[in-house]
C-alpha cells in the first residue's frame, strides 16, 4: 500500500510547484529567465545583469552590477535617527527592520512586547513591588522607584557588613537601639530591644506615670513606694526604707541582724544591740587603768539600745576621768604609756561607730565638761550618695564623700564621727615624729643639713576620727580637715604639722606625716588633706638641723681648746727663755686662733633664721681670723726658710713686717669679697660664708695655697738639712736645733691643714664621718699647739716647774737649777746670785717679750 500512496504525494508536489511558477512570471511580467542568477543575499534580481538589495538592506550603489558586491543591514536606530520611538522607550534594530520596545521598568498598556513608531507607544512605569514574587530580600523593604525599584532595609535593621543598602542583592540585620551611646528612652525606663525596633520599659520598683503609656520611646515612669503599700513588706523586726526603684528592710535603731541575715533585702530578720566587747589591755599593770575597765564593764552590762546616748556619754567622761586622774599611769614608762594611748584610741573608735548606730537621731554632738566633744552622723547612704558632707564642733571639721564613709553596699546606716579630746595629751607627751623620706629630703635641702629629728609640741587636741568604712588606710577620695589650736608663729627651724598617731609594737606609737599634707594655716586653724584616717593633731616640730652629739663634742672640744690655746699665749708671753722670732709667729697664731674659735663657740649658730647683720660680721670675723691663722703659719714657714736655707745663722723679719703681713693680708682678702659679694657673708642657719656661687673659695683658695706654699718649703728644708748633716764637718748642735724646729713645724702644719683638708672634702653636710672627722680635729687644735710647743718643749717644762714651785713654796729639784742655771741669769734677768735658795725662789721680774730689744727677738743658740 505504500507505493500507490508515495506516486500520489509526487504528483501533488509537481502541481504546486507548477502553479507557483505561472503566478510568478504572471507578478514579474517578465519570464525568470531574464533576471541575473548572481545576486547576493538580502537582494533581488532587477534584470538579466543588475540586482537591487532588498528593503532595510543597503550597498554601495542603488544597483549591484557585479557578483563582488553584497548588501548590508541598515541600523535605523543608529544616530541620527530615522524613526522615534517615544518616550520611555527604546529603539532596537533587527536584521533588514527595527522595532521599538519599552524601556527597562515600563511596559505598553496593552500588554504587548513591541511597536513600530512613536504613535503606538503606551509604554508606562512598571511597580515591581507589586507583584507576586517580592523581589528584595526578606529582612528589607521593596520601593518602587520610577522605571525601577530599590531594596531598602526596614526601619530598625542596618545592611550587614560588606552589604550595600538599595540593590536587590541588599540583606540586613536588626539594630540593637539600646546599645547606642545614647539612650533612646527616657533615664526612668530600660530600653529592650526588639527585631526592628526597641521598647522602653519602667524599670522594676517604677511605674508609668499617670497619662504615660509602658513602651513607646514617650515613656516617663515614677518610683513606686512599696513601704506605703498596705502590706509591709518586711520583717517585724525592721523597718521598711523606700529607695529608688526598690526597697530595703532595716534593723532598727538599737537592734542588729541575726548571725548570717543581711541588712537589707526582705528576708532580713534583727536582734537587739548589746554593748561590745572592750577588755583591758594585757600585759600592763595599773589600777588606775583596771578601775576605769571595770566603769567600762559595768556601763556595758546596763546597756540598752533606747539608753545609747546616755551610755555614750558616761563612756566618755569615765575617759576624762582616767586622763585627768592618771595616778599610776605617770609612772609608766614612755613606752607603756603610749601603748595605753593607742589601745584607748582604738577602743573608742570601735566602741563610739558601734553605739551610733544605736542613735535615733541622724547627727548627734556633746561637749563634756572637759571640753572633750564628740560629733556624730548617722545617714543612709542613699540619702548623701557622692556629695560632700561636713561634719564636726568647734575643735575640728572634716569634709568628706558620703560613698567613702559607707563600708559596703547593704551594710545599715553609716556613721561619721570625731572625738576630740585635749587630756589625750598627757598620755602622748614626749612621742617621736617620723618624717617620710621626701618631707625629710626636701627639710634637709630647704635648711642644707642633716634633719636629726625633730622636738614636738601638741598645739590641738588629738583628734579620732572614725568611720563605718574600716578600711581607712587608703581612701579612694583624700579628706579635708580643719583643727583649731592655740596661735603660735613658727620661729627659725620651726614648722607647724599635721600629724597622725601610728601604732607601733615596739614603742607603743609614734606621730607620722606620711600620706598628710598641711595646706595652709591662719589664726589659730591649720587646714590639712589626708588619704588615710586616724587620730590627728597639730605639732609645732622644732627640727634638729644638727646632731645633738656632734654639737656637744664641738662645745666642749672647743672649750678645752679655748683653754689650751690660752695656756699657750701665756706661756708664749712670760717663758723668757723660748723668746724668739718664732715665738712671736706663735703667739699670734695662737691668738687668731684663740679669737676666731671663742667667736665660733658663741655666734655660729644664727637663731633668728634672717641673715641680719650680726651675723654677717659674725661670719666676716670668722673668715677674717681663720685666714689670719693660717696667714702666720705661713710665716712660720718663712722664718723656718731664713733660718735654714737662705742664711744658716738665720735673719727673719721683723715685728712690723710679720704683723703687717700676718694681719693684713687676711684684711685684703676679707675686703675684697666683702666688696664683691657682701650677700656672701652668712647663712640661714649658721654664721660662715656661703657656698653658692663659690663664695666659699674665697676662704678655702687662700687656705689650699698657704698650705701647699708650706708644704714646699718643708719639703726644701728637709732637703737643705739632709746636705748640711752630710757635710764634712757640720755644726750639730745648729742642725739638730734646725731639725728640731723644722719638725715641730711640720707637725703644726699638718695638726693645722689635716682638719681643713677634710673641711675641704665636706661639701655634703649628710657627710656625717666627715663632719665627725673634722668637728674633732677643729677642736682639738688648741690641744695639739699647747703640746706641740708647750709641753714637748724642756725649757718651758722647766718654767712650768718654776711657776709651780712659786706656788707650793717647795724646793726646786737639783736637776733642774743645774741645767738651766746659765739661761736664767742671762736672759730671765734675775738678780744675780739669787736662785731658789733655802727652799724660796725670788721674785722675777717678767716682762712681755715685744718690750725686749729687737736683738733679744732674733733667734739664738738657747731658744727654740
Amino acid at each position: 500500500m505504500g507505493g500507490p500512496h508515495r506516486a500520489v504525494l509526487l504528483a501533488l508536489c509537481l502541481l504546486l510547484m507548477l502553479s507557483g511558477a505561472r503566478s510568478q512570471r504572471g507578478e514579474e511580467g517578465a519570464p525568470r529567465a531574464s533576471c541575473a542568477l548572481w545576486c547576493p543575499p538580502n537582494s533581488k534580481c532587477d534584470s538579466a545583469t543588475t540586482c537591487r538589495c532588498d528593503p532595510g538592506f543597503s550597498s554601495f550603489g542603488e544597483i549591484i552590477t557585479s557578483p563582488t558586491e553584497f548588501c548590508d543591514d541598515i541600523n535605523e536606530c543608529a544616530p541620527p535617527a530615522t524613526v522615534s520611538c517615544g518616550k520611555f522607550a527604546d529603539c532596537q534594530n533587527a536584521e533588514g527592520s527595527y522595532y521599538c520596545m519599552c524601556s527597562p521598568g515600563y511596559e505598553l498598556a496593552a500588554g504587548g512586547k513591541t511597536f513600530r513608531n512613536e504613535s503606538e507607544n503606551t509604554c508606562q512605569d512598571v511597580n515591581e513591588c507589586s507583584l507576586k514574587q517580592n523581589p528584595c530580600h526578606n529582612t528589607t523593604h521593596c520601593l518602587n522607584t520610577v522605571g525601577g525599584y530599590k531594596c531598602r532595609c526596614r526601619p530598625g535593621w542596618k545592611p550587614i557588613p560588606g552589604s550595600p543598602n538599595g540593590p536587590n542583592n541588599t540583606v540586613c540585620e536588626d539594630v540593637d537601639e539600646c546599645s547606642l551611646e545614647q539612650n533612646p528612652c527616657h533615664n526612668t525606663t530600660h530600653c529592650l530591644n526588639t527585631v526592628g525596633g526597641y521598647k522602653c520599659r519602667c524599670r522594676p520598683g517604677w511605674k508609668p506615670i499617670p497619662g504615660s503609656p509602658n513602651g513607646p520611646n514617650n515613656t516617663v515612669c515614677e518610683d513606686v513606694d512599696e513601704c506605703s503599700l498596705e502590706q509591709n513588706p518586711c520583717h517585724n523586726t525592721t523597718h521598711c526604707l523606700n529607695t529608688v526603684g526598690g526597697y530595703k528592710c532595716r534593723c532598727r535603731p538599737g537592734w542588729k541582724p541575726i548571725p548570717g541575715s543581711p541588712n537589707g533585702p526582705n528576708n532580713t530578720v534583727c536582734e537587739e544591740m548589746s554593748f561590745p566587747s572592750w577588755t583591758r589591755p594585757s600585759g600592763v599593770s595599773s589600777k588606775t587603768l583596771s578601775h576605769f575597765f571595770d566603769k567600762v564593764e559595768d556601763l556595758g552590762r546596763d546597756f540598752k539600745p533606747d539608753s545609747a546616748k546616755n551610755t555614750i556619754q558616761n563612756l566618755i567622761m569615765f575617759v576624762d576621768e582616767l586622763l585627768e586622774a592618771s595616778g599610776d599611769l605617770e609612772v609608766q614608762n614612755l613606752s607603756t604609756r603610749h601603748h595605753i594611748a593607742s589601745y584607748l584610741l582604738l577602743g573608742l573608735e570601735e566602741v563610739l561607730s558601734i553605739l551610733a548606730q544605736a542613735l535615733p537621731e541622724p547627727s548627734f554632738t556633746y561637749h563634756s565638761p572637759s571640753n572633750t566633744e564628740l560629733s556624730l552622723m548617722i545617714q543612709e547612704q542613699e540619702e548623701h550618695g557622692d556629695r560632700n558632707v561636713t561634719v564636726g564642733q568647734s575643735q575640728a571639721r572634716m569634709q568628706l564623700n558620703w560613698a567613702v564613709a559607707a563600708q559596703d553596699k547593704d551594710s545599715g546606716p553609716t556613721v561619721v564621727g570625731i572625738l576630740s579630746s585635749l587630756n589625750m595629751q598627757r598620755l602622748l607627751a614626749n612621742a617621736s615624729l617620723d618624717l617620710e623620706a621626701k618631707k625629710k629630703d626636701k627639710l634637709e635641702e630647704i635648711h642644707r643639713s642633716l634633719i636629726h629629728g625633730a622636738q614636738l609640741k601638741v598645739l590641738s587636741a588629738v583628734n579620732t576620727v572614725f568611720l563605718s568604712n574600716r578600711n581607712t588606710k587608703n581612701l579612694s577620695l583624700p579628706v579635708t580637715f580643719a583643727f583649731s589650736h592655740l596661735p603660735e608663729t613658727p620661729g627659725p627651724r620651726q614648722e607647724l604639722i599635721c600629724a597622725f598617731w601610728e601604732y607601733d609594737n615596739d614603742t607603743g606609737g609614734h606621730w607620722a606625716t606620711t600620706g598628710c599634707q598641711t595646706l595652709g594655716s591662719r589664726n589659730g586653724s591649720t587646714t590639712c588633706r589626708c588619704s588615710h584616717l586616724s587620730s590627728f593633731a597639730i605639732l609645732m616640730a622644732h627640727y634638729n638641723v644638727q646632731d645633738p652629739t656632734l654639737a656637744l663634742i664641738t662645745k666642749v672640744g672647743l672649750a678645752f681648746s679655748l683653754v689650751c690655746l690660752l695656756l699657750c699665749i701665756l706661756t708664749f708671753l712670760l717663758v723668757r727663755p723660748i723668746q724668739s722670732s718664732r715665738t712671736t709667729v706663735h703667739l699670734h697664731l695662737c691668738i687668731c686662733l684663740f679669737v676666731g674659735s671663742a667667736i665660733f663657740l658663741a655666734g655660729i649658730e644664727n637663731e633668728g633664721g634672717q641673715v641680719g647683720l650680726r651675723c654677717r660680721l659674725v661670719a666676716g670675723l670668722l673668715h677674717y681670723f681663720f685666714l689670719a691663722v693660717f696667714c702666720w703659719m705661713s710665716l712660720e714657714g718663712l722664718e723656718l726658710y731664713f733660718l735654714v736655707v737662705r742664711v744658716f745663722p738665720g735673719e727673719g723679719l721683723s715685728t712690723r713686717w710679720l704683723c703687717l703681713i700676718g694681719y693684713g693680708t687676711p684684711g685684703v682678702i676679707v675686703g675684697i669679697s666683702a666688696a664683691v659679694n657682701s650677700q656672701g657673708y652668712g647663712r640661714v642657719l649658721y654664721c660662715w660664708l656661703e657656698p653658692t656661687n663659690g663664695f666659699l673659695w674665697s676662704f678655702l683658695g687662700p687656705v689650699t695655697v698657704i698650705i701647699l706654699c708650706n708644704a714646699v718649703i718643708f719639703v726644701i728644708t728637709v732637703w737643705k738639712l739632709t746636705q748640711k748633716f752630710s757635710e764634712i764637718n757640720p755644726n750639730m748642735k745648729k742642725l739638730k736645733k734646725a731639725r728640731m724646729l723644722t719638725s715641730t713645724a711640720v707637725a703644726q702644719i699638718f695638726v693645722l691643714g689635716s682638719t681643713w683638708v677634710f673641711g675641704l672634702f665636706l661639701f655634703d653636710p649628710r657627710s656625717w664621718v666627715l663632719s665627725y672627722i673634722f668637728s674633732i680635729l677643729n677642736c682639738l687644735q688648741g690641744f695639739f699647739l699647747f703640746l706641740l710647743h708647750c709641753l714637748l718643749n724642756k725649757k718651758v717644762r722647766e718654767e712650768y716647774w718654776k711657776w709651780v714651785c712659786l706656788v707650793t713654796r717647795s724646793k726646786y729639784s737639783e736637776f733642774s737649777s743645774t741645767t738651766s742655771a746659765t739661761s736664767h741669769q742671762t736672759q730671765v734677768g734675775d738678780v744675780p746670785g739669787q736662785g731658789c735658795r733655802n727652799g724660796r725662789c725670788p721674785q722675777r721680774q717678767l716682762r712681755p717679750h715685744w718690750l725686749l730689744p729687737l736683738q733679744a727677738l732674733r733667734p739664738s743658740e738657747s731658744s727654740m
